[in-house]
Parts: structure tokens; sequence; C-alpha cells
């Protein structure tokens, strides 16, 4: 009994000293599920890592069951570190924290404090595609590492596609002769190399999914044998390379799962998908499948990845949301906000069916080198709103629902602003290698379209004035506020099952043409850096460049203090669109920042947006969007002191 009144009175005593924080002072992220601070008090942050102690329990109180196993407490005081967890996964995401916490600790040290935390979703991944672009084994570890710094807990690791097979053979050598590759020609990740990246996801905490996609997708292994997987004699040869393949690569109990892909391909053999399911199962491997693919039912298929807006989750089996997770076709600011204020599959956290999800890159365009395969891709910034959202949950819509826009005002909205600095020095450490700064102040004012009837280069009334209204061919033509470096006035992803995405403009209109403008005060005459643009290509398409001279074929135009601001030199010039013309620097990630000149005080910015109709030859994907951000000259750094306001309001 006394035991009892103790510890009652110990609780009372902890909570005492440790006084809730609203998180603003947190700078952990993903952001934790519970966090109080003791107000004041640092503990040096030198050696602090070395005086640690963990106990495993049965169950934290407070925690989920379905998130008992990772879930931690820890607590930062004088006398160092305690943690307490169920399981080594728990103890490993208590030990991420702590180095996070560390590395970003003030002159004075790391808070005292007591973090409760747990993941709304078990399964939190990230996949990389492989078997279009060959990426080194070197980088592919710096990019699991960086993932799982933020808790993400699965690495996807697609290794077959039409350009190449990228494991190796020895059943079957002529599968990496360098004649059955269509690009990056001959490279693939030897045994040794594929052994050595499963051990290096183990040791940190991050499950390694294999897939090797069947039966579509497999032009390089028609290439090679001269028949289809789904054939007699295909099938045959594939059971040896999926054979070779787990015992020779990925026979360690730490990869359970293996993906066999089915999806984008007419299933001609009804055989074939349930002979290679038994057959894997009979490795000792679980069985993961693309959703849309083949169809199964309960209990014929292990782990569900939904892609597509026809993507859906099979009932009582773990079903991962990769669907409006693409990495590809995102921008730097406006999709990663969506991704941030976005649930999994329409949950807000994990349940029966639904187990997470699965954010990805893939590389149908050809991108010279993993840097800029990264920066086309929008990775960091991402990556980071996806692991938040993953981790933290409790999102109450999907990412069509708030979508890109970024509230004026409200909770949303400072959530978002706490975000961003705990974005800043993830920032600070990547510098330029992040194209990334803080926007949620950027404050714009947006004109309601003026009709252009197609001609795109006809010049409206703000072009000599700027006005929150204007009285224009017998109509008045309003204006409304709107937040961020980049806005998609109508989003790439439009109508269907999954609904629009939210953008600018609800109904957008062909033969339009916007003027966004603003003002920014700059506390000192300074040259700083402009990222700049009016399309983000999408890392997966074969947009044609902008023409020269030109920031895109829709005569967008960008003005500075009534100076206009001319688009860089394309670099590409080519006419006809494929995917195997390297993307150069037709988006501003991989690009140095223009340099442009502030004076001291305030700033006019203009922006004119016309359109005609909602699809081009130009690209296949039609965004209509723009992107101004104000940066450092390299481009490494936010500008400290920028206020936005299109009414000059400090």
């Amino acid at each position: 009994m006394f035991s009892g009144v103790r510890s009652f009175f110990a609780a009372l005593i902890l909570l005492a000293v440790f006084v809730a924080s609203a998180f603003a002072a947190c700078d952990i992220l993903p952001l934790p599920q519970k966090y109080t601070e003791k107000k004041n008090a640092f503990v040096p942050a030198q050696g602090l890592d070395k005086r640690v102690s963990v106990k495993h329990v049965k169950s934290l109180d407070g925690v989920p069951a379905h998130a008992q196993s990772e879930a931690y407490e820890l607590v930062v005081s004088k006398g160092g570190v305690k943690i307490r967890c169920v399981s080594d996964a728990g103890e490993s995401n208590a030990r991420k924290t702590l180095a996070q916490m560390i590395k970003r600790a003030k002159p004075a040290g790391v808070p005292a404090c007591k973090i409760l935390d747990w993941p709304a979703y078990p399964m939190r991944g990230f996949m990389m595609d492989c078997g279009r672009s060959y990426i080194p084994l070197a980088d592919l570890k710096k990019i699991i590492a960086f993932c799982a710094e933020y808790k993400i807990n699965i690495f996807h690791w697609h290794l077959t596609e039409n350009q190449g097979w990228r494991t190796e053979s020895r059943v079957y050598p002529e599968l990496n002769d360098k004649k059955n590759y269509t690009r990056d020609h001959g490279k693939f990740y030897t045994f040794k190399e594929i052994r050595e990246l499963v051990d290096y996801c183990d040791s940190l905490g991050v499950m390694l999914i294999p897939e090797i996609d069947m039966p579509g997708h497999s032009a390089a292994f028609e290439r090679t044998f001269k028949c289809s997987m789904q054939s007699e004699k295909g099938t045959e040869i594939l059971k040896k390379l999926v054979d070779e393949i787990i015992k020779e690569g990925f026979s360690s109990k730490t990869v359970p799962y293996f993906h066999i892909g089915t999806d984008e391909v007419r299933i001609t053999n009804p055989d074939f998908v349930p002979e290679m399911v038994a057959f894997v199962r009979e490795r000792g491997k679980k069985v993961a499948t693309w959703n849309p693919g083949a169809h199964y039912k309960p209990g014929e298929i292990d782990l569900v990845q939904m892609w597509s807006g026809r993507g859906r989750p099979l009932a009582g089996t773990p079903s991962l949301d990769s669907r409006l997770h693409y990495f590809n076709h995102f921008d730097s600011f406006a999709d990663p906000v969506a991704l941030f204020y976005s649930n999994f599959a329409e949950t807000p956290e994990a349940n029966d069916t639904i187990a997470g999800g699965i954010a990805a890159i893939w590389c149908d365009r050809y991108i010279l080198g993993t840097d800029a395969i990264l920066a086309n891709n929008s990775f960091y910034p991402s990556i980071l709103a996806f692991a938040e959202s993953a981790w933290h949950g409790g999102r109450d819509e999907y990412f069509h629902g708030t979508g890109t826009v970024i509230p004026l005002e409200g909770e949303k909205l400072k959530k978002l602003k706490n975000f961003e600095r705990r974005m800043l020095p993830v920032k600070k450490e990547l510098g330029a290698k992040m194209p990334w700064v803080p926007q949620a102040h950027m404050l714009w004012r947006i004109t309601e379209p003026f009709p252009n009837g197609g001609k795109l280069d006809t010049a409206f009334p703000p072009e000599k004035e700027l006005k929150n209204e204007y009285e224009f061919d017998g109509k008045t033509i309003g204006t409304r506020d709107a937040r961020g470096a980049a806005v998609y006035l109508r989003h790439v992803w439009g109508p269907g099952k999954l609904g629009t995405v939210s953008a600018f403009f609800k109904n957008p209109q062909t033969n339009s043409t916007v003027y966004a403008y603003t003002y920014v005060w700059s506390p000192k005459a300074q040259k700083v850096g402009l990222w700049a643009q009016t399309h983000k290509i999408s890392a997966s398409e074969p947009d044609l460049p902008p023409p020269q001279g030109k920031w895109d074929a829709r005569e967008s135009r960008f003005w500075l203090n009534d100076k206009e601001i001319l688009p860089p030199k394309w670099e590409n010039s080519h006419k006809n669109r494929n995917q195997e013309t390297p993307l150069a620097n037709e988006n501003f990630e991989v690009r140095e920042p223009i340099p442009v000149q502030l004076k001291q005080g305030w700033n006019k910015v203009l922006i004119k947006l016309p359109v005609a109709g909602f699809s081009s030859g130009q690209a296949r994907l039609y965004k209509w969007m723009f992107t101004f951000a104000l940066v450092s000259p390299k481009g490494d750094a936010p500008v400290e002191g920028l206020v936005w306001s299109p009414d000059k309001q400090k």
C-alpha cells in the first residue's frame, strides 16, 4: 500500500517539476506525442549520450496497444538520461531522439525534459527506384541513414525495371550483360553489396523490403530470355532467379517481406501470381504487392501497397498508402505542406488494416547523379513532412483536404510554422543541398482571372497599378490572399477517385491571366538569391524545357521593383519529349539562385501567370503555379529579417 502511495506522490512531484510545453520550445522532428519541459533548466550536451540508463518494461502507460513495441519514455535531468521502453525498437527510437536533441543543443545545453512518445503508424517507409536509375551503394546508405534519423523504419528497394535488372545473377549471368540494359548499362548490385545493405539497414533499425517486379516492368528480363515471365519457360527462369536472390541476398530474418509488384500489366496467365506467391512463401518470406495490381482475397497476400487513385486497402491485411506520396511529382514548397497536413489512407492513426505508408521516388526520367535525383524529387523537405505525419499522426484529413493551401490564420498555420522552425536545423546542416526555406510568413495577393481570349501576352491593369480590386471590361476583378513560396493555382492532381487536391482556385478557368503581387521589406540594401519558376517539371516526366528567354511556354513573367527578372539560359533545348534526355537546370532546385538586388525598405514583387488550356505538348501533367523565394546568394540559408506583405505592414 505504502509503495503505491509513494509512486503516486512521485508522479505528482514529477508533474510539478516538468512544466507542460505547448511544443513551442520542442526542437525534435518528428514531433513527440507528449513533451514536458522544466523551465529554464538545461543539461550540458557534451557526454550526455554516455550517461544513459535503459530499463525494459512490459508496457508503457498511456501508449496505444499497437504502438507499444516502438514506444519509449525519455527523461533528461542533471543526473543523466533515463529511457524506459518495451523493446529494442523503442530504445532505438529514444536514442535517435536523444541524438537529435544533442545535435540541436543550445549553448546552455539540452532542456531538462520528459518525453512519452510512440508512432501513429507502425510502418513508415521510403522507396527508391534503382531499377530505372542505378544509385551507388554508398549513396543509398546516406539516404537510408537520413531517413532513419527521423524514424523512417522501412526501406523499399525497387530493384528491377524495363531499363535494367539490378541484382547480380550467377545462375543467369547474361541478365547482367551490358547489352541487356537501356540505361546505366551493366550496373547492378552484387550479392555481397546486397547483404551489406541488409546489415546496414538492420543496424539502423530499418526493415528492408526488396522488390522484383513481376510480371510487368520486365523488359530487361524479356530482352535477355526472349520470353514473358508468364510463359512456362519464363516462370521457370524467374523461380530460379527469385530462389537465388533470396538465398544469396535476402535470406536474413530481418528481411521478412519480398515484394512481387504485379502492377501495370495485363495478367494473361491466371496461375502465375498464385504460383509465385506460394513459391516466395515456401522460402520463408511474406509477400507484398501493389494495388492496383493482381487481385487477392484476404489471406492470399501478406502486405498491400496502394498506389494511384484506384488503390484500395485489403481488409484485415496490413495496407500501406503510397497513393499521393510520389515525390517525383512534388515541388519543394507546396506539396510538402499538403503532406504535412495529411493522414494516411484517410485514417488519423493505424488500425487493423491501415499500417502506414511508403513515400517513393520513381526515376522514369533520366537524371544524372544522386544529388540531382534527390533535388529534382524535392526529397529533403518532402521526407521530413512525411516523417512528421507518419510518426505524430492525428491529421483529420487526407492530402486533398487542405491540399497545398497554407491557411491564412489559425491553429493549422501555427503548427506549420512550428514545423518549419524544427526543419531549420536540418536546412543549416544540409545547406544548398536542401532547396527549402521557411515560407509560411510569405504573404501574397492574387487577382481573380482576367479573360485573355487565348492571347497569352495581353497586358492587364496590374502591370500598371497594384490594387485590391479592378474594373475591367464591365466586370469587377477582385483579389484574395495566399501564403507560401510556391502557390498552385491549379494542382497537377485534378478530379479523381481520391478527390481534387486543393489549390488556390477551386474551379480554374482556361484562357485566363492571373497576377500575384506582394511587397518585401528588407532591413538593408542587399544582394540575395532568387528561386523562381512557373512549372515544376515532375522528375518522372518527359517535359520539354522552356523556350530560351522564357520562363515557360505560357508567357509568364516576374518583376522586382518594376525591373523584369529574366530566366537563366536553359541547358536543354530538345523539341521531342522523351525520358532519356536528362533533366538539366529546368527546376530551380538544381541551379544557382538568380542574383537580385533588394533595396532597404519595401520592394515590389509582381508575377504574371497566363494560361490558355490545361494541356500542352510541353508537358503531360499540367501545373499552373509559381515559385518565388528569396534566399542567401548560394541558396544555403534563409534571408534574415524580411517581411512579406501586400499591404506594406510590418
